[in-house]
């Protein structure tokens, strides 16, 4: 497999770092290749750094993966030749990617015409008024549309990344990685981008984050939200406006979510029967599982683990079904 990453003059040093932290160490040890392509040796970098791309714009034309991480502003057109490289690369069934403000890239391409994508919050609006034909969704952290993905702002493009190393290469891998980096693996695309936290480093934020975290080392029998505001010495009304805060919704979504996400530990892992999976990860049977599952992943987990790199996994599961 071999993926190939845009560069181009006064990138941002972060949005290069982004894909090449995610795709660069597992998948070099596996003998793909990834590659840092411009239509120039020699790059400035919005942070006052000067780096040398390896390799030349026409390295894309070979690429499975193509990825724009981000661009340098709203108001320049995305290079012609890149726009070129992204609609060659859609045209021969290549993955293409767009990251924060490259999201703006694949849509001059027509990549996203008729389909669902996302940018950063500030420039939606923008976005949305510039291609018409798009569906945009301001709130999404990153939109998966098969072939054509688009990141939020920023750190969201680590999510995104991630959430293609797991469709290519399983969610084992994906989840080491994130481990590696030090990042949760299992913020969905449907997360809001934009979430209100409370004062870093405060008492109650303190108090919250490492309530969550022992919650999330053991979410199948967590306590009432009055027993959790008593054990954190805060008001209920108190703990659920930090939990919102913290995490973008109620505790019980944050709950599904990470239950969610043991599940597919669990089903990556070999573990048969959806009624046992649906147990050990925190659902009272099977059918809360499945349900789960359609609204965090928008599919069941059967279909999930059809897509993930594990051969025989789903049919393992379904025939270990009771």
């Amino acid at each position: 497999m071999r993926i190939a990453i845009i560069a181009y003059d006064h990138i941002s040093p972060f949005m290069l770092s982004t894909p090449l932290a995610v795709f660069g160490e597992g998948l070099l040890a596996g003998g793909h290749q990834v590659q840092v392509c411009s239509d120039q040796f020699r790059l400035n970098t919005s942070g006052g750094m000067i780096i040398e791309a390896a390799h030349r714009l026409d390295a894309v034309d070979d690429a499975d993966i193509v990825i724009l991480p981000g661009w340098r502003s709203v108001d320049e057109p995305v290079s012609p030749d890149i726009v070129a490289k992204l609609k060659a690369a859609d045209a021969r069934g290549a993955i293409v990617v767009g990251l924060c403000l490259g999201a703006f890239g694949l849509a001059e391409a027509g990549l996203l015409d008729r389909r669902r994508a996302t940018t950063h919050w500030a420039h939606a609006e923008t976005f949305a008024a510039r291609y018409p034909r798009v569906t945009v969704d301001a709130a999404a952290l990153f939109v998966d549309e098969g072939r054509v993905l688009t990141s939020a702002g920023v750190a969201s493009g680590l999510d995104c990344c991630l959430h293609l190393l797991g469709r290519i290469c399983g969610i084992g891998e994906a989840n080491r990685i994130a481990r590696h980096l030090v990042v949760a693996p299992q913020r969905a695309g449907g997360q809001p981008q934009l979430i209100e936290r409370p004062a870093i480093g405060s008492t109650a934020d303190r108090r919250v984050t490492e309530l969550l975290e022992v919650l999330r080392a053991d979410p199948i029998a967590p306590p009432s939200l009055d027993e959790l505001a008593k054990r954190s010495n805060m008001s209920r009304r108190s703990l659920t406006r930090h939990i919102r805060a913290r995490t973008g919704g109620s505790l019980g979504e944050w709950i599904r979510r990470v239950r969610v996400a043991r599940a597919k530990e669990l089903l990556v892992a070999g573990v048969r029967g959806l009624d046992d999976v649906a147990v050990r990860s925190g659902f009272p049977d099977a059918h809360a599982l499945r349900t789960a599952f359609r609204t965090e992943v928008g599919v069941t987990p059967v279909q999930w683990l059809a897509h993930q790199r594990v051969p025989g996994a789903a049919l393992s599961l379904m025939s270990g079904k009771s």
